[in-house]
This record gives C-alpha cells, structure tokens and sequence, in this order.
C-alpha cells in the first residue's frame, strides 16, 4: 500500500475539461436563478462556487485509489458526520439535517452521498469476484442500512430514498446478478402496493403526519389544493407562465411565485419553478440539457476507467446528479409527491454545490488514469 504517493504523472490531454466548463456553466446559471429567486442568497452560493472549484481541482489531481486506501475510515466519517446532526444539529421544522458552524450551516447527508459512493467503490471492487455472494450481499445490506437509518432519523425522507436508489445502482454497476434483481423485484413490488395501501388510511403509523400529507396531496392534488398541493400548482402555473423564453430574471411582476409568496423558498426546493418562470421553455431545456451532459460525461469516463472502483465512482457521481433532477424537477412539475431534495448546481446550497463538486473532482481524477489502451 503506498500511503503517501498520492499523484501520478498525468497528461494534460486526459483532463476532462468539457465537463468542467459544463458544471461550471449549471452552476453560473443556478447562481442568476438564484439571485434572482432571493438576492441574499446569491454571495454565499458565489462563496460556494469558488470553494468547490477550488476543492475539485485539488482533488482532480489526486490519485483516487491512493485515497480508498482509507475507505474504511472514510465510511467511519459518514457516519460520525450524520450521527453528530441528530445530537448537536440545529432543529428546523421539527427536522434536525444541518449543524450550525457560525459562518454558514452543514447538511452532513449532502457530504455523505459522495463519501458513501467512494467507500462502496472499494469495497465492491475488493468483493468483485464474490460480489452475489449471500454473505457479501448481507454485508452491503447492514452497511447501507446504518447511514440510510441515520438520515432517515433526521428526519429526511427523501434524502434516504435517493441514497437507497444510488446505493442501489452502485451494486448493479458492480455486477449483481439479474437472477438476485429479479428475486427482489418479485418481493419488492407487492410490499410497495401494500405498503402504500397502508400509508394512505387515516390512522396509519408507518409515516409521519407531514410525510403522509404529500403523499395523499400527489394521489388527490384537487381535495388538497389549498393545502399540501398549494405549491406544486403554484409550481406548475410559474412553469407554465413562463411560455417560450419566460419573464426575465429579477422581474417585479406581482404575480410571479416568488414576489406573491405562492413557493415557499424558492430558491431550493422549487428552483425549477423560478427556472422555468423568468428563463421560459429554452431557459429549462438548457438546464436539463447541461445536467443530461454532465451525467453522460460522467458515464463515458467510468466506462474509460481502468478498474471497476473507478467505474463505480464516476456512474455514481453520474446516478445521483441524474436521480436527483430527476426527483427534483418531477417534484416541481407535480410528477413526483413534493419533496425537499436539490437541484444538483442550480439550488441554493453551499453543502450540497460543495459536495457534488468534490464529487467532479473525482471523476476529473478518474479520467486521468484511462486504460493503458486508450
């Protein structure tokens, strides 16, 4: 094990800087989307775009296997990190997610994603021969289930399913069977049928009164549109208002979502929303389009990895950028139950943009270190 050579001599003709430019244009865009949602929010996410372009270069540069040497000591951090918010964390709405450090607030779940993605990488790739192995299978469980439990404490819903869905797609990329995914579609399907059979009745004690409001606000927008669909017609209407080309960011229209007070902080949750408002249709294909390319790149370099730990890296750097829009922009054109996960480089969020530019950087670095054929 080579603990301190932690570079490799690079060529400058493997760096990846088209999905540079392509993040950095998002997040630019999430910058002016988000001055114009809320101006008191524009220096810090400003602040965060410069910290993780910072960060991200440091990191491009360094050997990535030379950092899951300590992948055990990384896993250890995460869950330090998400237990410490659950003690010391600062209660918000009856939710304990970020932990308060003077300057600014840390949502440890954020960092958590990334360094749970580094940390399977390994830990697949040390059991890539007995990857379908029951053992090894029942030991992915018990380690995704700590994590997943202590965000789901929180609590915050939404942030564990798409962790559960990107540790889901890690496994897969790592070679589980079709036999063992098969097996668990069987099973897993009729217990979703039941379980939201179940959540839906009146005295249901699965999920929280809050949690079981959106999911009854999806299922019935109509009897709930005063209530927990208010938004996400609000939502939907600012998307819609916006037609071709939309308003123009920093309009003062008084019926726009964010000068009526129709989006509760729009500038996270709801960013599309303002997206698709002042910017119009062109203005949300461009956005969806950049995301597209960035999870595209992000694929491409995994599949030019020289070893499956760096595959699993890149696609789940990829996966969570893509499972993330996905939730976040269904949720904002009422596709999805409303719930609070952000638009990866868009939505306000010094954790979340530093956390997925840490995340770039070691896809940067992966891309580095092609096949020896390539």
């Amino acid at each position: 094990m080579k603990l301190f050579k932690f570079t490799k001599p690079y060529h400058l003709k493997n760096y990846k800087f088209n999905l540079i430019l392509s993040v950095v244009a998002l997040s630019i865009l999430g910058i002016l989307v988000i001055g114009s949602a809320q101006a008191s929010s524009q220096p810090k996410q400003i602040a965060g775009l410069g910290i993780g372009l910072v960060i991200m270069l440091i990191i491009s540069l360094i050997d990535y296997e030379w950092i899951l040497n300590f992948y055990w000591l990384i896993y250890g951090f995460a869950i330090i990190i998400l237990g410490a918010v659950l003690v010391i964390g600062t209660k918000v709405n009856g939710a304990r997610r970020w932990i308060d450090l003077g300057f600014t607030t840390f949502q440890p779940s954020e960092l958590a994603k990334i360094l749970l993605i580094l940390f399977f990488a390994k830990f697949i790739m040390e059991h890539e021969e007995d990857i379908n192995d029951k053992f090894t299978l029942l030991k992915y469980a018990v380690l995704s289930a700590i994590p997943l439990g202590l965000i789901l404490s929180e609590p915050n819903l939404s942030t564990t399913l798409c962790t559960a869905m990107v540790l889901c797609l890690l496994i897969y990329i790592g070679g589980l069977s079709y036999k063992f995914i098969g097996t668990v579609l069987i099973i897993l399907i009729p217990l979703t049928i039941i379980f939201l059979s179940i959540v839906v009745q009146p005295d249901q004690k699965i999920l929280k009164d809050y949690q079981q409001d959106r999911i009854l606000s999806f299922l019935e927008p109509e009897k709930y549109a005063s209530d927990g669909a208010y938004q996400q017609k609000n939502s939907v209407m600012a998307i819609g208002s916006g037609q071709l080309t939309g308003k123009g960011l920093n309009n003062n229209t008084t019926t726009s979502v964010k000068n009526g007070n129709f989006i509760l902080e729009p500038e996270t949750d709801f960013i599309f929303a303002i997206v698709g408002e002042e910017l119009g249709f062109v203005g949300s294909c461009i956005v969806i389009a950049l995301l597209l390319l960035i999870v595209i790149q992000c694929i491409i370099i995994g599949t030019r990895s020289q070893n499956l730990s760096g595959r699993i890296i890149c696609c789940g750097v990829g996966g969570l950028i893509g499972i993330q829009s996905f939730i976040n922009i269904g949720v904002a054109t009422q596709l999805l139950p409303n719930t609070g996960v952000p638009l990866p480089f868009v939505s306000y969020g010094l954790t979340s943009l530093v956390s997925l530019y840490i995340g770039i950087g070691f896809v940067l670095n992966v891309g580095l270190q092609p096949k020896k054929y390539q």
